[in-house]
């Protein structure tokens, strides 16, 4: 949580001095393509009754948000799947590959300036599937939690933007192998992106 942390106190201080209020109006609807990585935390918890470490994957990303109210949208993460290894300490490797679709509501500052920053909260659904080992048949269950986000937009038109945010993401996966109950993965990834974005 700590890089989530620092980047809302930057988004805070780049709302205050950014400039009298111009935001997003009602009814207003945006795309976005780009790419994220997702970097799971450092230590995955015990899986098997060892420490399962999973590294970090990136992937295109895609986004549609909804203005439900001026500077308020209602936004939609979606991605092509992320591969992901897992190391189990001293027992061997696993692979598996997911989807994490997000929505969220957004509230984006009204500024003049061309940087817009925005915050968010929401659910995550993450769903695994193709998951292998050698040591026997891996399962992954799916994942719902919650979601937070924080960014900012620097406008490169009166429609356009490149978007930078970052997101922190609640999922904690039961795991069994070969039927058996290993434990839980708490991946609980940061996810930074990098997005064109354009407004209707």
């Amino acid at each position: 949580m700590k890089p989530l942390a620092s980047a809302l106190l930057l988004t805070t201080a780049l709302a205050v001095v950014a400039g009298p209020a111009v935001g997003q109006s009602q009814g207003d609807w945006t795309v976005g393509l780009g790419f994220a990585n997702i970097n799971p935390k450092s230590s995955n918890g015990p899986i098997a009754g060892v420490g399962a470490t999973i590294d970090d994957s990136t992937r295109p990303i895609f986004t549609v948000e909804y203005f439900i109210r001026d500077n308020w949208g209602v936004e939609l993460l979606a991605s092509t799947p992320f591969a992901h290894n897992v190391t189990l300490a001293g027992v061997g490797d696993a692979n598996a590959r997911q989807l994490p679709p997000t929505l969220s509501l957004n509230y984006h500052f009204p500024t003049e300036g061309k940087i817009k920053p925005f915050i968010g909260a929401g659910l995550n659904y993450t769903t695994f599937f193709e998951e292998s080992t050698a040591l026997g048949k891996l399962k992954l269950d799916d994942s719902i939690g919650l979601a937070l986000q924080i960014g900012a937009d620097y406008q490169i038109s009166s429609a356009d933007a490149l978007r930078f945010n970052v997101r922190w993401i609640d999922i904690d996966a039961d795991a069994t192998l070969d039927g058996a109950d290993i434990g839980t993965a708490e991946i609980d990834p940061v996810i930074v992106g990098l997005s064109y974005v354009h407004r209707f």
